[in-house]
């Protein structure tokens, strides 16, 4: 029976219904499964994916893209494919894809986060839903044993302490995090009642568009306006690490900076990028959390894309699954390692 999503020069492609999933180079028809610069790219003719990410699309690709939004688990039937987008836990308006089609289910999941069991759901965006397949497409930004994240009560608890110890001396707190999903979740976690809240220019647009659809997020102050000194000195700031050698950085003083990614679960990555504090907070699963997505879906076949694939696949191998790699073009994205390029921070 032919394989309902087959590689492509273009990307992940599904032959019956003649469209394709975060493709990576122009095309007639794209299944969006989120807003990351790596999974959704500009000039194709038709966008789908899912509503509740639509003003992200929209602010990073431009408001006139032609977009479909979907509401989650809505079905709509392309060329015999059935199609539905399910929750996937990683930002706001994320989804995975289910196909369905003579007989076979197939989901590709983007990037995704399960809800850890030590832990409480991403206020900012929907929970990952887990979808019965009989193939399963996961990512493995973070497939090796060594990546278990702490329960983020404990995660932020850190990080508004190290803010606050701060903010007492009259030194900045500089955060170096992806502008899209990671900042919003940082700003969804700490005490806002610490000090004033800035963001760089490339997340106030995004963080509107999180509000406007309907997340809470505690006020922000833009850089760029006309600020008191004192209340900068005492802020939390929150930007790409390209600002930090920039001149922008400057109007906040005498500053203390982290970086806010799973990879500094490995110590010698804040050494490498010489940050004060690297704090490990991930919008992707962990070890435990691929193995428990994947378990979830009882799917047979697993092919594994973008990150650690020949250990997930070996492992899920030696487990008696079918299990193989596809290589794919995902890259510079929100996790990728820190020195992998300018988007893993912008």
């Amino acid at each position: 029976m032919q394989d309902l999503i087959v590689q492509r020069p273009e990307g992940l492609y599904c032959p019956p219904g003649d469209f394709f999933i975060d493709p990576w180079r122009r095309v007639d028809r794209a299944v969006i499964t989120h807003a990351h610069a790596d999974h959704a790219r500009t000039g194709h003719r038709h966008y789908l994916a899912a509503a509740p990410g639509a003003g992200l699309l929209r602010a990073r690709l431009g408001e006139g893209i032609p977009l479909q939004p979907m509401d989650y688990g809505e079905v709509v039937t392309h060329r015999g494919v059935r199609i539905s987008l399910h929750p996937a836990g990683h930002v706001l308006g994320s989804a995975q894809v289910r196909l369905e089609h003579q007989g076979q289910v197939w989901v590709a999941s983007g990037d995704y986060r399960p809800t850890p069991a030590h832990g409480v759901p991403d206020r900012t965006c929907a929970p990952f839903e887990p979808v019965r397949c009989d193939t399963f497409i996961t990512e493995s930004t973070f497939g090796l044993p060594i990546y278990r994240w702490r329960p983020d009560h404990e995660l932020f608890a850190e990080l508004n302490h190290w803010w606050a110890d701060n903010a007492a001396v009259g030194r900045a707190s500089v955060i170096s995090c992806y502008s899209l999903g990671k900042a919003q979740r940082l700003l969804a976690g700490v005490d806002p009642s610490i000090g004033p809240i800035v963001c760089h220019g490339s997340v106030e647009p995004l963080n509107r568009a999180y509000r406007a659809a309907g997340v809470d997020l505690p006020a922000t102050l833009a850089a760029e306006g006309t600020h008191d000194p004192a209340d900068l000195r005492r802020a939390l700031v929150l930007c790409p690490v390209s600002a930090l050698s920039s001149p922008w950085i400057r109007r906040f003083g005498d500053t203390s900076d982290a970086f806010a990614s799973g990879w500094m679960q490995i110590r010698g990555w804040r050494r490498r990028l010489g940050h004060d504090r690297g704090f490990v907070i991930s919008d992707h699963a962990d070890w435990p959390g691929l193995l428990s997505a994947i378990g979830a879906t009882g799917a047979g076949r697993v092919i594994v894309t973008h990150g650690s694939v020949p250990t997930l696949v070996r492992y899920l191998q030696e487990q008696g699954l079918r299990a193989e790699g596809f290589k794919t073009e995902y890259g510079d994205g929100a996790d990728d390692p820190p020195a992998a390029g300018a988007e893993s921070a912008a």
